[in-house]
């Protein structure tokens, strides 16, 4: 039997050594925006790009939990759209900020923003939360198996902030469901959720986009793939109450925060989510399909980056 060449095992061992270097996906949050994030994991599995570790915040925690514990995006995407029409999500009653941008003008249309505003305010005035926080774990606890960091086929590194320091957390073990609910929960709309004796909150006070945070977890030579699916302010709009115009000051925070984050990124992949509040779920399969799009886009330049010989 011939010997193999030299020059053929190097090449062998050197492409090994370049392919398993993997990548670090970094999902951000934006609540219904991130349904695009669907989109971009499905377009990553249709080229059988899967990355080697996810950092995720938010929705981007909640999704990067469900594809680290069971790879398949096609399951994933059934699940979730199964879940936006059922009545446990019904429940959540995600409150609406955008009662100025109704497109119903009529005095009835009018009249019903103006009563549900009503009912918010009588919220606001009355606790430090809009909804139950343990409605949202039960949903997380049912779309993750009620499965633990333990249970996971690719490393998971979720993100939260601590109530109230404010210091980032990132979890990577103890209660997974605990951990994703806590990197969701918004404050004001939900309360502060109890991990280990310590409360916290929404990751996206701090990393909406966690390129950062991929990059402290990632190995020698991984690059960083980002997505963002932040929201952006409507310029045609003008808030109109005193909600609408806290809404819109956040939004520019979180739009600044996000462009500082992403040049930790070695390739960022952004939807384009449009004007849409973080609440409004009403569109997956557009979402899902500008995130499919605009990973593809991508993809060759990740390829390239990863030294694949595609």
């Amino acid at each position: 039997m011939a010997e193999e060449p030299v020059m053929n095992i190097w090449h062998r061992i050197f492409r090994k050594a370049t392919e398993s270097k993997g990548f670090v996906l970094a999902l951000g949050g934006g609540g219904g925006r991130g349904l695009a994030h669907l989109g971009v994991l499905e377009a990553l599995e249709e080229h059988g790009l899967k990355p080697e570790a996810i950092v995720g915040t938010s929705i981007g925690a909640l999704f990067g939990a469900m594809y680290a514990l069971e790879p398949d995006i096609k399951r994933m995407r059934s699940r979730i759209q199964a879940l936006l029409h059922s009545d446990a999500f019904s429940q959540l009653e995600l409150p609406d900020l955008t009662e100025a941008e109704t497109a119903d003008h009529t005095w009835l249309g009018k009249l019903t923003a103006a009563a549900r505003q009503s009912v918010l305010y009588a919220r606001v005035a009355k606790g430090t939360a809009l909804i139950d926080t343990g409605t949202l774990l039960n949903l997380v606890q049912t779309l993750c198996d009620a499965k633990g960091f333990s249970d996971i086929r690719i490393p998971l590194f979720v993100t939260a902030v601590h109530f109230p320091s404010g210091e980032i957390e990132i979890f990577s073990k103890g209660d997974l469901s605990r951990a994703i609910t806590a990197s969701m929960a918004i404050p004001g709309v939900f309360g502060p959720v109890e991990v280990n004796g310590q409360h916290f909150v929404d990751g996206g006070l701090a990393c909406e986009l966690p390129a950062k945070e991929a990059k402290m977890v990632a190995k020698p030579g991984q690059p960083i793939v980002a997505i963002n699916v932040g929201g952006r302010p409507n310029p045609n709009l003008r808030p109109s109450t005193v909600i609408a115009m806290l809404d819109w000051a956040i939004r520019i925070k979180s739009l600044y925060l996000r462009q500082y984050k992403a040049q930790f990124a070695d390739l960022l992949i952004e939807p384009v989510t449009g004007f849409r509040q973080w609440a409004d779920f009403s569109h997956p399969d557009q979402e899902i399909e500008r995130g499919r799009q605009a990973a593809l886009a991508k993809i060759p330049e990740l390829i390239e980056q990863l030294g694949l010989d595609r």
